[in-house]
This record gives structure tokens, sequence and C-alpha cells, in this order.
């Protein structure tokens, strides 16, 4: 599965920080019936085979849905379970070693807080961005607002796929209109929900509106 600037539109961030009433694997299925259009698996604490477990099940899932499946950071779980795609940090393996393990069919995303982060990025094979924090956010603690000028100077800077995260949510979504993101990822705006499945619904609407689309 290649990328597409229309699987960033609303793209789902997994946290386990918010599994309770419903398994981390239902949380997923609702913001998938809800219209997520990319779901990253993102796990800190589970040892590997854990992962390994959680990352199939959730992958099958995707597939289900037709909605490309992301894993977060370990490039060695994203390729045991057929993942398609793994999204890395600055502070992770370096985008153009992760490119020459993966290969070139696998959908590579990089978080970048720079304009020479994000044309580096490209050259190292990079499918989309992750740029953030746009909003001040609770859910990474030393992430750092990224200011408005920033965000749209990499966004003019590059022609791959864009997606904004940090601290988004229904109240200021909108506020990236214009901005020249394709899309928002969302970690506790979508899992902390009472309803994920209607509140994707609603998030989703929203961002098309963010689009122009």
């Amino acid at each position: 599965m290649r990328c597409d600037k229309k699987h960033m539109l609303l793209y789902a961030v997994t946290d386990r920080a918010w599994v309770g009433k419903q398994t981390l694997y239902e949380q997923v299925e609702a913001a998938l019936r809800g219209g997520v259009t990319c779901v990253q698996l993102r796990e800190k604490e589970l040892d590997e085979a854990a992962f390994l477990r959680e990352a199939e099940s959730v992958c099958a899932l995707c597939r289900r849905y037709g909605v490309p499946f992301i894993v977060n950071d370990n490039v060695d779980i994203a390729l045991a379970c057929g993942a398609d795609g793994v999204h890395v940090g600055q502070e992770d393996m370096k985008a153009g070693e992760v490119r020459r393990r993966v290969g070139e069919d696998m959908i590579l995303g990089v978080s970048v807080h720079t304009v020479g982060e994000a044309r580096q990025a490209v050259r190292d094979g990079a499918d989309y961005l992750g740029l953030g924090a746009v909003f001040p956010t609770s859910t990474k603690a030393d992430a750092d607002q990224m200011p408005n000028e920033t965000l749209r100077a990499i966004c003019d800077a590059v022609d791959i796929p864009i997606v904004a995260i940090g601290g988004i949510n229904r109240d200021n979504l909108l506020k990236l209109a214009g901005s020249g993101v394709d899309g928002v990822a969302l970690v506790s705006a979508i899992f902390s929900a009472e309803d994920i499945e209607g509140t994707c619904r609603e998030l989703r609407a929203l961002s098309k509106e963010m689009a122009g689309l």
C-alpha cells in the first residue's frame, strides 16, 4: 500500500492509557467504524511478544476496513506483523536506515520539527511527515509547540503528505485550515471519548472542512 494524502485526513494514534471499558482492539474498531483513515499502534510498555500479538490483530482489523496500519518506532514488529508502514521520530532509528530495512513498498512516516529535518526526511525516503506539537498537549510531555510559521514553512517546503499532531481536538481543529496540512493525527481526542465511533464521525467532518474537501 502506498501513502496518499487522503490517508492523513483522520489519523488515529493509539494510547493504552485510555483502555478500560473497552480493549484497545475494540477502541480501534470503533474508530474505524467512525471513519478514521489511518491507524498507528504506539506501544511503549508492552514486551515484544505481547506487542507483536497486538500488532498482528490490529493489522488484520485495519485490513478488513481497508485502512493503512502503521507501527510506531519498532521496525522489527512492523516487519514481523506485515504492517503497511512504520513511523519514526528524530530520536529513533534514522529514516534512511529504516527505509533500507523495510524496502520500497512499506510506508515510512517521519516526525519533523524544522524545514531542514523535513527536507532530510524526504531525501531519506519518507512517504509522509508528522508535524507537531501544533497545540499544547499532555500526551507527550516533552513535545515543544511548533510555531504556526514553522508549520506553514514545512508544508511549503515539501511535496509529500503532511499530518499535524499534538493537542488537536474538535474545538481547535479548524484553526489548522489553510496551513497546508493534509489532515490531523489524534490521540486523546479519539481514545478518551465515551463514544469513539460518534466522535470520529464528527472529527472526520471537521477534518474534511479543515482540508477544504
